[in-house]
């Protein structure tokens, strides 16, 4: 622990807000830091928009500190109404259930639950919160916050004052279950900072509050990251089709792989920072060549390949980064559409299937669809437009068994940058 966490996480943007500068500056001096960050399972994956504070518990892991992970398994069946503009649909005990157990796979991804005295923890609010009856909770906890605080959180007040807007009892009481989580962690592991959003504050400093009305004396923190937004100002981690998911089922490799690609030049830095466990001195060069020849898009290409590489392993981000070099017209050969590739590509790509083989390319491309008549697709392969599993198909070409690889599929490219699949019945 020769570098000071706070510093650290500052460095990179983690943190943009604290309770105490000077107080968590001195906590990470004086030895390990348990710190907590709480997620609740509304879905059984975590999106992008979970990454920054997950990114943010794996650096304090890698420089010696304890990570705390709660899944917000009693919590979650309220919701949070920070930044919300109507109420959470409730989800059902057994929804919860199955949502935590999605999580817990993808959390091992970015801390590690066995590596010694900061070893990362998992654990559930509704462990704790279920055991509390209501006329337990009133007493113990309620009547440590009163209404005018919390009236005045502004994330109250906006859906209090607005007419087409409403806040249920249930969400107001939000910030009382999270204060009692930081009080739970802090009389049980010594947790002594909470991190989170930056729309978390509100229900950081209750927390801190409770606890020191209960433990006089104790010296506990909240630090939050800021929110990310786009040049257009939109939630980062949002595209045309909703979240980008961890969950490869959710959202393919491929498409996640290709979400990084597509990141702007006017926060490629920062997303560098904040995704990457690459130096920052690397960071800064990397950027600079970059801004170069933005064309190249070299740091989008080495941020997509560092995250995906994280959350779904090495062999994965290899063989994604080289489906997409694939795609976007880079040179290939045979060898390299082995069956996982050929997978990849057919996810991502048209696909036609012929009734046999062999037959002229031509029939075969206007059979299945990939250009309009036998006509065009004859001038195509004739002005050297066609390729077949990376090599340019002659004219008068025939589409062979020996084409189909692994006994499932034939690569075809159509002009520069267009792809079809084709396969056998």
């Amino acid at each position: 622990m020769a570098e000071n966490a706070l510093e650290v996480l500052r460095a990179r943007g983690f943190i943009d807000w604290t309770t105490d500068d000077a107080g968590v500056r001195e906590l990470f001096d004086t030895g390990m830091v348990t710190a907590y960050v709480g997620f609740d399972p509304t879905a059984d994956s975590l999106h992008v928009g979970h990454l920054i504070p997950l990114m943010g518990l794996a650096w304090l892991q890698r420089l010696g500190h304890r990570p705390i992970v709660l899944a917000g398994g009693g919590t979650g069946m309220i919701g949070d109404p920070s930044m919300k503009s109507a109420e959470r649909n409730l989800l059902t005990m057994d929804q919860i259930r199955h949502n935590v157990e999605g999580v817990k796979k993808q959390l091992m991804h970015f801390v590690s639950f066995d590596c010694g005295e900061n070893s990362a923890l998992l654990v559930n609010n509704y462990d704790w919160l279920s055991s509390m009856n209501f006329l337990e909770f009133l007493r113990d906890v309620g009547k440590f916050f009163t209404i005018n605080k919390m009236i005045a959180k502004e994330h109250v007040r906006s859906r209090i004052e607005d007419p087409t807007k409403s806040l249920s009892f249930t969400e107001f009481a939000y910030t009382l279950l999270q204060s009692y989580d930081f009080y739970h962690l802090y009389t049980t592991y010594g947790c002594r900072l909470q991190l989170g959003g930056n729309d978390q504050q509100g229900n950081i400093t209750s927390g801190i509050d409770f606890i020191r009305k209960h433990e006089e004396g104790a010296a506990v923190y909240g630090g939050t990251n800021p929110l990310l937004l786009t040049s257009a100002g939109h939630k980062f981690g949002k595209t045309e089709g909703g979240a980008v998911w961890l969950d490869p089922a959710k959202t393919s490799p491929y498409q996640f792989y290709q979400f990084w690609v597509n990141s702007e030049d006017a926060t490629i830095a920062k997303t560098l920072r904040y995704f990457t466990f690459l130096p920052l001195d690397e960071i800064d060069a990397l950027v600079a060549r970059h801004m170069q020849s933005p064309e190249k898009r070299e740091a989008q290409r080495v941020l997509a390949y560092e995250i995906t590489r994280l959350v779904h392993g090495e062999n994965v981000a290899a063989n994604v980064r080289h489906a997409s070099e694939i795609l976007f017209g880079g040179a290939y050969t045979p060898e390299d559409l082995t069956e996982e590739m050929l997978h990849t590509l057919a996810a991502e790509t048209p696909c036609g299937k012929v009734a046999s083989l062999p037959m002229p390319l031509a029939d075969a491309l206007a059979e299945v669809g990939a250009c309009k008549s036998k006509g065009e697709a004859k001038r195509l392969i004739a002005g050297g437009g066609v390729s077949v599993n990376g090599v340019r198909a002659d004219d008068g070409a025939q589409l062979e068994e020996k084409d189909v690889l692994c006994g499932y599929s034939s690569l075809i490219r159509l002009g520069k940058k267009k792809y079809f699949m084709i396969g056998r019945k």
